[in-house]
């Protein structure tokens, strides 16, 4: 993956990432959704800034990293999505104090490890 290619991908990840911690913030100003609600909850979404700006950055998203398969096998660009998730876990232990487990950063280390084995040529 050159540097431009790896900006590309970046830049798809962070706006994930953005996306879900919106879809979070959206989530919580929805609330629980039970058995009784949730017609009354899935028609709030459409009413609710923060879930429309989480799907926003999701399409944006999509749009990137389409770019990016432009130019990068599906078979690299594919598993290295995951970094997301070292994004999301940062994100929900910075903006909505999630606690993060130490079986959590070993899950991550191998994530990155993992990712580092994929993309490396």
């Amino acid at each position: 993956m050159t540097l431009q290619e790896f900006l590309l991908f970046l830049g798809a990840v962070i706006v994930s990432a953005a996306g879900q911690s919106f879809l979070k913030m959206g989530a919580i100003k929805l609330g629980p959704v039970e058995a009784g609600n949730a017609i009354d909850k899935v028609l709030n979404i459409l009413r609710t800034p923060e879930l429309l700006i989480g799907l926003m950055f999701y399409g944006l998203s999509a749009v990137l990293f389409i770019l990016v398969l432009t130019r990068v096998k599906l078979s690299v660009a594919g598993p290295a999505v995951s970094i997301t998730y070292i994004f999301s876990v940062l994100m929900g232990y910075y903006f909505f104090k999630e606690e993060i487990a130490l079986r959590h950063l070993v899950g991550l280390a191998l994530i990155v490890c993992g990712v580092v084995l994929v993309v490396k040529r």
